[in-house]
């Protein structure tokens, strides 16, 4: 069962889009140098379709994502959720999961995310907005197919 600590709107995380955040606790991966160390433990309230529809009701229309930030430890709920909410919200919102995977499991369907980010934190590479990240940030067209976008993080 994923749990959520807490959730906010951020501009950061996903290129051109109004993001609602949700930090998903009991990470698996335990990064070195984690910027949300407290994600590791498994804390917070169930997330489920009905948390998730209560938390972004109130921002709608002002989003334009949903972004599930973790739950490595369930990809599939990850992606059932991301399934629930294109459903529900056809193509007015977008999905994205940031995922501290090195890559997704063959089992998980990419067209269930808009955006898909991939790799742990490795503190001597640095965090998205570095040219020397090992992470991957990209966005899934109508196949499935995955564009590497990180260099849309970088400043020129």
């Amino acid at each position: 069962m994923l749990k959520y600590v807490n959730h906010s709107i951020v501009f950061q995380e996903v290129p051109d889009e109004v993001t609602f955040a949700v930090n998903i606790s009991n990470c698996p991966c335990n990064c070195i140098g984690c910027h949300s160390d407290f994600l590791k433990t498994d804390t917070g309230e169930i997330l489920d379709e009905e948390s998730l529809e209560k938390m972004i009701s109130p921002y709608l229309p002002d989003i334009t994502c949903v972004a599930l930030m973790g739950g490595d430890a369930e990809p599939k709920e990850v992606q059932r959720l991301a399934q629930w909410l294109k459903g529900k919200y056809d193509s007015r919102l977008k999905t994205a999961w940031y995922s501290g995977r090195q890559s997704l499991p063959e089992y998980i369907e990419k067209k269930a995310f808009n955006y898909i980010k991939l790799g742990p934190y490795i503190e001597g590479f640095g965090p998205l907005k570095q040219k020397t990240t090992n992470q991957r940030m990209y966005k899934v067209d109508e196949h499935g197919e995955m564009i590497d976008i990180t260099s849309r993080f970088w400043k020129e």
